[in-house]
Order: structure tokens, then C-alpha cells, then sequence
């Protein structure tokens, strides 16, 4: 029998498939919430126990999972567990979100007798739905101990960087590094489209080579077809790029590559939002094409 009772906050695309896997893999109750009731209901079904607010969530459980899309979301939900949460209480947040305000939140749990880390993940949705995520892990490390075997039914890799905010500091740095290499994919397929090339040999080619990446593993064919239907939108990666802006300035540093990537976005996120983010090929190609 486990230390804890187990909360879910947060039911979404990513949210649902990773407190799937801790229902099917715990064979326990899993306490949740979601502003949407019909992922309450839908996950209610599998040995979930449905709850009326953060609030009823926090005070049954001593174990409890975030994820939510932004720093406001995070913000409220933490204002509402501070005022009920038990000493001891683990607090596990898995969203994208600004390391500072994350080291914010986890000093105000701190301060109730509690703690908390930071667990962002990396891939997408049906890496949640198998279970393979890869999660980047900060905060005290004999608490991340204690929870480990929950991470790791909803990752395969588990990274720990260090203090508070460190596995936020590496996701978004992350995410920038996909966004610059997503454009390199973008600029060499249309410049060998532009040069005459065979779409098939071209990619055939650049996987022989040091230029294979996952990227032109995974969209190419996408943007061969033209199907721009969602794994991560424009919309996420927008936020996250200007995250990393943010963090970068708190560093010091200019990172050119890093701003023309954010050049990109700022007008992908205007044109499309809530398609794929391979979806920039469109920018890149219009503004290429003389």
C-alpha cells in the first residue's frame, strides 16, 4: 500500500493520458479535477474519484499532480491549495511554465510545511498515452526520491537537475533547440524543393548523414502532405520561445538563432495558432520565395 493518496489537477491533452497511466499502473485511486467535468466523469470511469474543486482535491490528498498551460493557471491553482494543504503534502507540477514563478510557488508551499517540484515533460501526447515521456526533474532530491516510482509510470527517462525551477530552466531551453532545428528542417526542404530535388531522395540523403534529426524523421511527410493537424501547436511553442526570452534576459545573454526563431513564431502564432508547429514552414517558405 502506497505512503500517499494521490491528486490530479489539470485533465487535458497531456493530463489525461498521464493520470491514465497512474490509475492503470497504481491500481489505486486517483483523486482529480479539471475545469472541464467531462474529463472528470470520463476518467471517474477507469478508478478515478471525482472532485468538486482544487480545494476537495488538496484535502485528500498528500501526493498531488499539476498540469496546466500557463503561469496564471499554475498561480490559481496554487492559491487554492495553499489555504487547505496538509504538512508533509507533495506538491508535483508538470507544466511549462516560467522557472521563476515556479521557484515562487514552491517557496510559498515550503512555507506551509509542504514541498513541491518541478516535473515538466518533453514529447508529445501519445508519448503520454505510452508512458514514455521524458521528464526533467527539479527541487529536493530526497523528496523527488519519494516520488519516483510515480514519475516513472508516466516517463522512461527521468532527469534531475538540481534545486527548484532547474527542470524548467532545461525544458525551455529544450523547446528552443526543437523550434531552431523544426526551421533548419523548414529551410532544407524548401530549398531542395527550390533546386528540383526528389522530395523522397532528399530526406533519404539528409538521413544518411550527420543532418538526420528526429524532426525530419517525424515531419517531413507532414509537410510533404500539407497536414498541419496538431501534436504540439504553434500556440504552446509560442508561449514557451517567449518564455525562454525571459530567461535568457535574466541571463544575460542574446542568442541570435534563439530570436529569429521567435521572429517566426510571433507570426506563426498570429497566422495559425492551433496548428502543428512544423506549421512554420509556411512562414519560412512565403519569406524565402522571391
Amino acid at each position: 500500500m502506497s505512503e500517499f493518496k494521490v491528486g490530479f489537477i489539470g485533465l487535458g491533452t497531456m493530463g489525461e493520458p498521464m493520470c491514465t497511466n497512474i490509475l492503470k499502473k497504481s491500481q489505486e485511486p486517483v483523486n482529480l479535477f479539471d475545469i472541464n467535468s467531462e474529463q472528470v466523469e470520463k476518467l471517474s470511469k477507469m478508478g478515478g474519484i471525482g472532485c468538486n474543486s482544487v480545494a476537495d482535491v488538496t484535502e485528500k490528498s498528500n501526493l498531488i499532480f499539476i498540469m496546466v498551460p500557463k503561469n496564471k493557471d499554475v498561480r490559481n491553482v496554487i492559491e487554492q491549495i495553499l489555504p487547505v494543504i496538509k504538512q508533509g503534502t507533495i506538491v508535483v507540477d508538470m507544466s511549462t511554465i516560467s522557472p521563476s514563478v515556479s521557484r515562487g510557488m514552491a517557496a510559498k508551499i515550503k512555507e506551509k510545511g509542504a514541498f513541491m517540484i518541478d516535473a515538466p515533460v518533453v514529447k508529445s501526447r501519445s508519448a503520454a498515452e505510452s508512458g514514455t515521456l521524458g521528464i526533467l526533474v527539479g527541487g529536493e532530491k530526497d523528496i523527488i526520491d519519494r516520488v519516483m516510482n510515480y514519475l516513472g509510470m508516466m516517463g522512461e527517462t527521468i532527469t534531475y537537475l538540481g534545486g527548484n525551477g532547474n527542470g524548467l530552466v532545461l525544458k525551455l531551453i529544450h523547446n528552443m533547440l526543437v523550434g531552431n532545428i523544426q526551421n533548419g528542417v523548414n529551410e532544407a526542404l524548401i530549398m531542395a524543393e527550390k533546386a528540383g530535388l526528389d522530395f523522397e531522395k532528399t530526406i533519404k540523403g539528409i538521413k544518411s548523414g550527420g543532418g538526420q534529426n528526429f524532426y525530419m524523421d517525424v515531419k517531413a511527410e507532414s509537410i510533404k502532405k500539407g497536414n498541419w493537424e496538431a501534436k504540439f501547436s504553434i500556440r504552446n511553442m509560442y508561449k514557451d520561445v517567449w518564455l525562454h526570452k525571459t530567461l535568457a534576459e535574466k541571463l544575460n545573454l542574446e542568442l541570435p538563432g534563439s530570436n529569429r526563431v521567435r521572429q517566426i513564431y510571433d507570426k506563426a502564432f498570429e497566422a495559425f495558432p492551433n496548428e502543428d508547429f512544423s506549421a512554420t514552414y509556411k512562414i519560412i517558405k512565403k519569406e524565402s520565395t522571391k
